[in-house]
């Protein structure tokens, strides 16, 4: 006998619709939302894995104003 397929890991995309299994998705951090990271950002406009390595620019400490 053949096991049947287990259904309950795959999940359809938020974005284009498409099915895919939740565990193969190389979105590392909406694996239950969206099939890949192109579709994370198409549809965020960023992925969460870039918002989570940003770094912002520090602003340069200005020296204090001299007093006259």
């Amino acid at each position: 006998m053949t096991t049947p397929t287990d259904l309950s890991n795959i999940k359809r995309c938020r974005r284009c619709g498409q099915r895919y299994d939740w565990r193969k998705s190389p979105s590392s951090t909406l694996k239950m939302t969206y099939c890949s990271s192109l579709c994370e950002r198409a549809d965020l406009g960023f992925t969460l894995e870039a918002l989570l390595k940003f770094e912002p620019k520090r602003v340069a400490e200005e020296a204090p104003a001299a007093v006259e």
